[in-house]
């Protein structure tokens, strides 16, 4: 039997979103009440996450100016609520990009998204107590994204963030286990091409990788975190 191997066709996508879970960043505002936001330009190695922000974000400014935040993620039954975020902004006035694709300014995110405030042990930003991770993280660098091209220059900016707490509800740690998450029962929301996805309930193929044992990956953050 003959197999025909596809061919691929050149195309220039808009955006390359091909799907990251989704985050709400929770951080402090400058009067103390907190700021919630959406993002999915994020990527975790060990005890470390990289966050891609516009610059003149509330989250990027508040951040910058705390060096701290909440990483939330929500659940795939949590869409609803994230969505209620989509095209708001706690930063006023309304920066120019986001006037003209339709943002507008909301004090009250937590409210607006009729999710819980929850306090932190070691950071200001409050945890969302509907999310089942919650990662309480202070900022250990910030990086430029684009810096070679002017016309990008100073519009993104990519925080290292370090991860000082980790939260999750009982019902997706591993049974039997003290620090493990089941991939069977953990469902994150995944952005994918501005679209809210979920995930299949089952792996899609036996992983190979998934021999070495987690424990192989422990790293030293995790002692920092203490």
């Amino acid at each position: 039997m003959t197999t025909t191997i596809p061919t691929h066709t050149r195309i220039e996508p808009n955006i390359l979103y091909f799907g990251t879970p989704v985050v709400l960043i929770s951080s402090s505002n400058e009067d103390g009440s907190p700021n919630l936001a959406p993002m999915s330009s994020a990527f975790w190695l060990g005890w470390r996450a990289m966050l891609g922000l516009g610059s003149r974000s509330k989250s990027a400014q508040n951040m910058l100016r705390t060096r701290e935040c909440v990483l939330n993620l929500p659940s795939d039954v949590m869409a609803p609520e994230v969505d209620r975020l989509a095209l708001t902004t706690g930063a006023d006035p309304v920066p120019a990009r986001k006037e003209e694709r339709g943002y507008r300014f909301v004090a009250d995110k937590f409210g607006r998204a009729g999710l819980t405030p929850v306090p932190s042990e070691t950071v200001a930003a409050p945890r969302v107590a509907e999310c089942p991770v919650s990662m309480e993280a202070v900022v250990e660098a910030v990086h430029g994204l684009a810096e070679d091209d002017e016309a990008q220059r100073g519009g993104i900016v990519v925080f290292e963030v370090r991860v000082t707490r980790v939260f999750v509800h009982e019902e997706i740690r591993m049974a039997g286990t003290s620090d493990r998450i089941d991939p069977d029962v953990w469902r994150p929301l995944i952005m994918s091409f501005q679209k809210l996805y979920g995930l299949r309930p089952r792996q899609v193929h036996p992983s190979t990788l998934a021999q070495i044992p987690e424990g192989w990956y422990r790293g030293p953050d995790i002692e920092r975190s203490r």
